[in-house]
């Protein structure tokens, strides 16, 4: 390596190496933290930093399982600590986004560039027989891009893509096709990229219709989906969405939505009230750019991909009576108790 003309060697590599540090930094790195928000991770290749974070998952123990841009599944446990890491197969294609655990215990990626759902034990054997997929077309168990993947009482996995298709398609446990809806659009049961999914009790099935900025619903207990309801509607005030791309029920009749576009976690009622927001534009612990995705520990606690920051945050939302005005909040505002 030549160090440009009039350049002293010794000075080139000291900012050579100053350069490439964010990429290769030391491993274990401290998380941080104010006000009770914890951010962990940096940009790097090293075990426990992160090249654009894009889905995470968490499993009954509280691990965390979060995929990035180099096709790492990376697994935490709930402080940030490195447990272990896998590479999917392939990844000249492109990366996936989107894991979920499925109810008998293993990880399922959606292989978003490889028209595929792929399963793996948790420790990151693969399970190849449970393979679903991996023929890019618009027929039965064909796919466009991959977004999600959930399970409703009996088992059944629905699968959401986007692309030309912009669609759920339906499966038996077994990946046996069983019906499919959906086409591209902003009307009643057609979509614009439905990113992210999330089956209720009642087996109704909330989607995350991204580009359209809104939710729907759909009864799915039944021989085929029923639409039931849309709400929400672009923009960036508040009961406004942009590009929401993870939904989680607490199961106390409240829905937390992460937006891609406007930087932030809301809250809303199942009517689709909105109770208060958390998160803003930025790159300070309490701020986010452009998260893709989250999940909800045992003991309450968000986890969420900040991903153009490469890393993870925890927080607690604020109880309702903070937020029920509807005003957004920060992490100033927030006056919690981290879990230990």
């Amino acid at each position: 390596m030549r160090a440009p003309a009039g350049l002293n060697y010794t000075k080139f590599l000291l900012i050579s190496f100053t350069l490439l540090l964010p990429l290769f930094g030391c491993v274990g790195q401290d998380p941080v933290s104010s006000e009770n928000v914890v951010a962990w991770g940096r940009r790097g290749l090293d075990d426990g930093r992160f090249i654009t974070p894009r889905a995470i998952t968490i499993d009954d123990q509280d691990r965390l399982y979060v995929v990035d841009k180099t096709a790492r599944i990376q697994v935490f446990d709930r402080d940030g600590n490195f447990i272990r890491s896998w590479r999917t197969p392939q990844n000249k294609q492109g990366k996936p986004c989107g894991l979920s655990i499925s109810q008998d215990g293993f990880l399922l990626v959606c292989d978003t560039h490889y028209f595929r759902l792929l399963c793996y034990t948790l420790e990151g054997e693969p399970i190849e027989e449970r393979t679903i997929g991996g023929v890019n077309g618009r027929g039965p168990g064909e796919f466009g891009f991959l977004t999600d993947a959930v399970q409703d009482s009996k088992g059944n996995i629905y699968i959401s893509e986007y692309g030309d298709y912009d669609r759920i398609q339906k499966f038996t446990s077994a990946g046996e096709f069983v019906y499919q809806w959906g086409e591209h659009g902003d009307g009643p049961g057609q979509f614009q990229r439905p990113q992210g999914m999330v089956m209720d009790e009642l087996d109704q099935l909330w989607v995350a219709d991204a580009s359209n900025g809104r939710i729907q619903v759909f009864d799915v207990s039944g021989n085929q989906p029923e639409f039931l309801r849309t709400w929400g509607h672009p923009g960036s005030e508040l009961g406004e969405l942009s590009y929401p791309y993870e939904l989680i029920l607490d199961g106390e009749g409240h829905i937390y939505i992460c937006e891609f576009g406007n930087h932030r976690i809301q809250k809303f009622t199942l009517e689709g009230k909105s109770l208060g927001s958390w998160g803003s534009a930025g790159r300070e612990i309490g701020q986010l750019h452009q998260p893709w995705s989250m999940c909800r520990d045992s003991l309450g606690a968000f986890h969420v991909v900040d991903s153009y920051n490469d890393r993870l945050q925890r927080f607690h939302f604020p109880a309702q009576s903070q937020v029920e005005s509807g005003q957004s909040v920060n992490e100033k505002d927030i006056e919690l108790q981290n879990a230990k």
